[in-house]
């Protein structure tokens, strides 16, 4: 017997192909109630990977291709006057949807790039002063180029700690580039079509699932002390924010869900971890030099910080 969990695990593993771990990281977080960015280069199926997960899940979305010329306007929408009625109208902009697929965020200015703070922390937006609720199911699913490319702009703090999780979208491997190819000839070129795996009550039941999973307080601990630790690391110059203990528990609350279990285990917790983390830790520039990376301090940590029984 299917569940709601595995027909929309199926939906999306049929189209992205070779993309396992981003596509856990991806519904894991939707799970939470969070919001992902995916980062890698051009052509390794970010976005292929956005439209998937809204067309599986059934919920209207709206893309928006970020450049440089973008104004905050141009997401959030504008009042405009009409003279017949000597009235100002709302036009709403693309951020009023349900899953906003953000494409390649850090090709525009922080000025546009910030439109979307309120939008993803409170799930509403303000314009000329009033504010204006968004969709419960309110969804952000941003990619980003490499930084290194040219014409970026690299996303502040203040937004990356939005971000649930920071997922890298890789190369797949060569069976599953194959099975890519051959898939890609027998429709001629077409785009695969992604029909929607679940109801809206199972994906309300699906929230709520994961929202109770129990956390026994030696979890909350182990939380606690990753998080902590990560302010006391020499080599990190910006440690990891209170938000990030909190995106951390729930991450590790909506993998357990998504594995089928009722309580979370500390392999949840360490599961997560690099993905919640690694885009809220900044290493110091001494550090940098000697080749250390995010990743290599937290793996570090995880090995440091003592796991409960």
């Amino acid at each position: 017997m299917t569940t709601p969990l595995s027909r929309l695990e199926r939906a999306l593993s049929d189209v992205v192909l070779g993309q396992g771990r981003a596509l856990e990281d991806l519904l894991t977080t939707f799970l939470a109630r969070g919001h992902v960015l995916l980062e890698g280069v051009p052509g390794v199926a970010k976005t292929l990977t956005a439209r998937t997960m809204a067309s599986a899940l059934g919920l209207s979305f709206a893309r928006i291709q970020f450049t440089p010329d973008l104004m905050p306007s141009d997401v959030l929408g504008t009042s405009v006057f009409r003279p017949q009625d000597a009235t100002f109208q709302l036009v709403k902009g693309p951020v009023f949807t349900e899953v906003l697929v953000a494409d390649e965020i850090n090709r525009t200015p922080p000025k546009t790039q910030a439109a979307l703070l309120e939008a993803m922390e409170e799930r509403q937006v303000t314009i000329d002063g009033v504010s204006h609720p968004l969709a419960p199911w309110f969804f952000v699913v941003a990619t980003q180029n490499p930084l290194e490319l040219e014409g970026t702009y690299p996303l502040p703090e203040a937004q990356l700690d939005r971000f649930m999780m920071r997922v890298r979208v890789g190369y797949p491997d060569e069976a599953a580039e194959r099975e890519m190819l051959t898939r890609t000839h027998a429709r001629a070129g077409k785009a695969q079509q992604v029909s929607r795996a679940v109801t809206a009550e199972e994906l309300s039941a699906l929230q709520a699932q994961a929202a109770a999973v129990k956390c026994d307080a030696s979890i909350v601990e182990y939380v606690l002390k990753l998080v902590r630790a990560t302010r006391d690391e020499p080599r990190l110059k910006l440690g990891a924010s209170p938000r990030s203990g909190q995106s951390l528990l729930a991450a590790a609350k909506a993998r357990a869900a998504l594995l089928q279990r009722d309580f979370v285990t500390p392999d949840e917790v360490k599961a997560v971890t690099p993905s919640v983390l690694n885009h809220r830790l900044m290493v110091k520039a001494e550090a940098e030099v000697e080749g250390v990376t995010v990743d290599q301090v937290i793996a570090r940590l995880l090995e440091q910080v003592q796991v409960p029984r």
